[in-house]
């Protein structure tokens, strides 16, 4: 089964990019910044570096970032921030309103809230009728932890199941924003288990055309963080349900924009850019493949280019295995060759190595 969803739009004021969720907008890709934020009240130097990482963030392929956004001070922070960036910052609010209403106050693209704790209706209703007025888009997050207790009560009975209970809990918050007139909103349940991750979203995609932002949640380390969500985001994906993802990792943003976008890559549900290719390494190694890889997978990511690079270790997988590469490069011995479509170009001192891989890749 084919699953389309109408189309939620966020950013657009000031400098904020204006990106489509849902609908015909290629899906996209998000992290959360790991930190907090409220240095930035105080220290002009600290605002720009972070904004100069968000920034990084971007070039490597990051459409939406989400900041928690625990206090006021934090408030007050995120709306300093998002005057700075083009990019379409989240606010993830937890239980007091008034945040999401301080955080409207700025440039803020989304705001995400959990209905079930934030309170009364009449609060929801509060923020709602802010976001209408700014047109910004919310997100309703549901996961595990914060079921409501009646629906929390079937699952102990045994009356329904996990993926069942995160689909009812969302129907059940779209509902709240349905009776407020409210449809610029976005929906995610989120579950450490694969299968639970992938059930909910069929079973709510097949009852709702609204936009789903799809990840496992407390996916875990590197690793294992990124074969949960590669399974789950790989079957969803397939069956055109979701239209915005997370990476969740017990690592960094960029590793988290990266693994996304490989997902995206090979779901052929984004194309362009760099691709990377690498050899894992062995005895036969003449050149420092995993070296060479952490220098220059940031700015490789970065580049507007569609090429394949290769990464290779030895002249076996050199210019023969990586022959189909835009450009390579290798070792043997003490000398390292740079290779375009299967032809070494130039061999060189390991010393030189990124100097003049850096000017054969700008020819290109």
């Amino acid at each position: 089964m084919s699953y389309t969803t109408n189309k939620v739009w966020i950013g657009g004021s000031g400098k904020t990019k204006r990106i489509g969720i849902g609908g015909d907008s290629p899906v996209s890709i998000q992290t959360m910044w790991k930190e907090g934020i409220i240095g930035v009240l105080s220290n002009r130097d600290a605002l720009f570096c972070l904004v100069d990482q968000i920034e990084q963030l971007q070039s490597i392929g990051c459409d939406i970032l989400r900041f928690a956004v625990p206090d006021m001070e934090s408030a007050d922070a995120l709306v300093k921030i998002a005057s700075e960036t083009s990019m379409p910052l989240v606010a993830d609010i937890h239980f007091d309103y008034r945040l999401a209403l301080r955080c409207l106050d700025g440039n803020v693209a989304k705001i995400r809230i959990n209905p079930g704790n934030i309170g009364s209706k009449d609060r929801v209703e509060a923020v709602v009728n802010k976001c209408k007025e700014k047109g910004v888009a919310i997100r309703i997050g549901v996961n595990t932890g914060s079921l409501p207790k009646d629906i929390a009560l079937k699952v102990e009975q045994g009356v329904i199941n996990r993926f069942q209970a995160l689909s009812e809990t969302a129907s059940r918050e779209a509902e709240v924003f349905d009776e407020l007139g409210f449809d610029q909103f976005v929906v995610s349940m989120k579950a450490s288990s694969v299968s639970e991750t992938i059930e909910c979203n069929r079973h709510f995609a097949s009852n709702h055309n609204i936009p789903l932002h799809i990840g496992v949640t407390e996916a875990g380390p590197l690793i294992g963080g990124i074969v949960k969500s590669t399974l789950a985001f790989s079957t969803l994906l397939k069956e055109d349900i979701g239209n915005t993802i997370r990476v969740s990792l017990s690592s960094s943003p960029e590793n988290e924009v990266i693994a996304a976008r490989e997902i995206l890559r090979e779901c052929s549900k984004r194309s362009g850019g760099v691709k990377i290719v690498s050899c894992p390494r062995c005895g036969r190694n003449g050149f420092d493949v995993h070296g060479f890889v952490n220098r220059w997978q940031s700015e490789l990511m970065a580049l507007e280019k569609n090429i394949t690079v290769a990464v290779m270790g030895c002249v076996v997988n050199g210019p023969g295995e990586g022959k189909h590469a835009d450009i390579g490069i290798t070792g043997a011995g003490d000398k390292v060759m740079i290779f375009k479509h299967g032809k070494i170009v130039q061999t060189i001192s390991a010393q030189d190595a990124d100097n003049v891989f850096r000017k054969e890749l700008l020819s290109l």
